[in-house]
């Protein structure tokens, strides 16, 4: 019996590498659908039949209070951090700083985003820099599952916004590079056992899979970065 599993989008190029590796080491099939954070998290909720989920680390707490997946199972994943891009052959902004970024953001004609963590944490960012009531006009948010990189891809948003995994597959955007690290937030990304699985043993298996040195490159490849201590 196939492993079924649901992700948000930014691990979905990651986990299909990996899935595929797991399946030819293990034998076991695996499906993952990937789709929005906030659309994962409400059919995991929901009590949707899965065997696994992946989801931003914060998004799992309403899931355990809710019983939806079983405790304990939780284990690390990935962490991500956010970048920018424009379109294909754009004049990059400058982002070496702070002060940079706040300037490249006041300047551009249109700034895209997301519904999920990075999107968040962005307009959190904005706030606290006393320009999210000048530039709202200007704010282009992503529909859920959705790129932002296809929204500059576009020309619907002139400068982009979301984690680097999201960002360096799109076609038709320049990647420019992550915002300072003092501006991050580190976003992690974590699996768990859904409280619906049929295959729970299989499914930790790939949890481990997914968590162990193995992956360490295929998920630096992707952009992404592996937890502390799966190196």
């Amino acid at each position: 019996m196939t492993l079924k599993g649901i992700s948000s989008m930014a691990t979905r190029h990651v986990l299909a590498e990996l899935a595929d590796a797991f399946q030819q080491q293990s034998g076991h099939g695996v499906s993952i659908e990937s789709v929005g954070g906030v659309e994962a998290a409400r059919r995991v909720l929901a009590g949707e039949a899965l065997d696994f989920v992946v989801l931003a680390a914060d998004a799992f707490d309403p899931l355990e209070a809710a019983g939806r997946v079983v405790p304990g199972s939780r284990i690390g994943v990935a962490r991500s951090g956010v970048a920018v891009a424009v379109v294909a052959g754009g004049a990059h902004p400058d982002i070496a700083n702070e002060a940079a970024v706040r300037q490249a953001v006041l300047h551009a004609r249109s700034i895209g985003y997301s519904t999920g963590p990075s999107g968040v944490h962005l307009t959190r960012l904005f706030e606290r820099w006393g320009i999210a009531k000048e530039i709202e006009p200007r704010m282009v948010k992503a529909p859920p599952g959705v790129a932002v990189g296809s929204l500059v891809a576009r020309g619907e948003a002139e400068i982009g916004f979301q984690q680097v995994s999201e960002l360096i597959h799109v076609a038709g955007v320049t990647y420019v590079g992550p915002i300072p690290a003092e501006l991050q937030a580190g976003f992690s990304f974590a699996g768990a056992i859904t409280g619906t699985a049929r295959q729970p043993e299989a499914g930790a298996a790939l949890l481990r899979f997914l968590s162990s040195p193995d992956a360490a490159p295929v998920i630096t490849k992707a952009g992404l970065a592996p937890v502390p201590g799966n190196k």
